[in-house]
């Protein structure tokens, strides 16, 4: 027994769920449906954080079109039944009885109209309406399973969670806080503490320590769903182009990505890359075919028979209103054939005209990093997803113990795939906890 509680201060539940984010708050209003006593802890001082900051404040919060190949993973037949049995329609359903005004952008992302305090409000409301108690500013200092009591299969104690600076200015606040734990028994624990993106908003490692206590085995993870960064003159041609966007396709060895691309003082960003950044890992190069409508060397041939007297600038002018912004065309020029820049195509040699073609329809780059977890969506990799069931979200190693959202190794793509799967892995958990 602990030295702060004894066995009469436990409060008992049904089901504990660590993590007030989006996959934590529908297991919780799921299993509250079906009678079980629930209590939601969080670190935060606020719930849904990552709910709120989404989709520029308006929560893309799933999508029309959701298949399995929109999510990656080591196993990537895990996230099938989950999203089989919760489809996208069923959570536009809730958001329709709640009233929340929403729109369909393109390739199906579904967003609030007015803001993603609507979708937050929802969760709480229901979570509420079923005795769901979530308890924020709750640090979890240990958990463990109970073996030989017969009511509860968990045990954990909490404490006040600190902020930074209370951490920094007071080196007895720890101690304080620790000498007033408070404990908490439960026959199902659910573990929903999302993963390591956005520092910033609480992301922690909690899950991935929990997992590993009662065995469970990691895919190495990283940020994903976030921009490039360049280092090189790469890089500082790109800075100079800051602001400006066009559609490009992207693309690696193993996708492609036919979406806008946006240049930044740090890189690469937009829909384009930060797609691709789910399927790239460092060292890589990725190609951007800057005008994917036009076969650029096809086209500067064809203008040599026809108007040999032009300049390669000429040709692609002609393109720029609606492809090729004027400043991108002109530091492409400095940049790839600033030597022929003004020369003729009649006097410029086939072959250079063809390599330069190339090149503009797949401009090979190699990204010296991302901007990593501080700006990335998401978190890649995970709890391996072959040590728990795929249609309860139990771990194979310790029964009462569930994985839900992106503590997983399951990653979506940009466009309200995430949170699907966090709803989707939310109500199979809580049909059964």
């Amino acid at each position: 027994m602990d030295k702060h509680c004894t066995a009469s201060q436990y409060s008992h539940y049904d089901v504990i769920i660590i993590g007030a984010g989006a996959s934590g708050l529908y297991c919780a209003l799921t299993a509250g449906r079906r009678g079980r006593r629930v209590l939601v802890l969080d670190h935060a001082n606020k719930a849904g954080k990552k709910i709120l900051m989404s989709g520029g404040g308006r929560c893309n919060f799933t999508n029309y079109f959701v298949e399995p190949e929109h999510f990656i993973g080591s196993n990537p037949h895990f996230c099938k039944s989950a999203l089989s049995r919760y489809p996208s329609w069923e959570f536009i359903g809730m958001v329709e009885q709640h009233k929340i005004p929403y729109h369909e952008r393109e390739h199906g992302q579904l967003f609030c109209d007015d803001s993603a305090q609507d979708i937050l409000t929802m969760l709480l409301d229901e979570c509420a309406a079923v005795g769901v108690q979530v308890r924020l500013n709750s640090q979890v200092d240990s958990m463990q399973a109970l073996e030989n009591d017969k009511k509860a299969r968990f045990q954990l104690l909490t404490s006040k969670a600190l902020s930074k600076k209370e951490k920094q200015e007071k080196k007895e606040a720890l101690e304080n806080a620790k000498s007033m734990q408070t404990g908490f028994r439960c026959e199902s624990l659910v573990v929903a503490t999302g993963g390591l993106s956005i520092p910033t908003m609480g992301a922690s490692g909690l899950g991935y320590e929990l997992a590993q206590q009662f065995g469970h085995s990691l895919i190495t993870t990283d940020a994903s769903l976030v921009p490039f960064t360049f280092t090189d003159k790469t890089g500082e041609l790109i800075r100079t182009l800051a602001g400006i966007s066009l559609p490009v396709i992207a693309s690696n060895d193993r996708i492609s990505f036919k979406l806008p691309l946006l240049f930044t003082h740090r890189g690469l960003s937009g829909p384009a890359m930060l797609q691709l950044s789910n399927y790239w890992h460092t060292g890589e190069t990725i190609s951007i075919n800057l005008l994917p409508n036009i076969d650029i060397t096809t086209l500067l041939l064809a203008h040599k028979k026809t108007h040999p007297r032009q300049l390669i600038r000429t040709v692609l002018t002609d393109y720029t209103d609606n492809a090729l912004p004027k400043k991108l065309l002109v530091a492409l020029q400095t940049t790839l054939w600033d030597d022929i820049k003004d020369k003729e195509l009649a006097n410029i040699k086939d072959e250079r005209l063809i390599e330069l073609g190339i090149t503009l329809n797949g401009w090979q780059l190699k990204p010296s990093g991302t901007e990593g977890y501080r700006t990335a969506e998401v978190t890649r990799g995970g709890i391996k997803t072959d040590e728990v069931s795929s249609k309860t979200m139990q771990s194979n190693y310790q029964d009462g113990l569930y994985f839900i959202g992106e503590v997983l190794d399951v990653t979506g793509w940009l466009g309200g795939y995430n949170f699907q799967w966090a709803w989707a892995s939310g109500f199979v958990c809580g049909e059964i906890v």
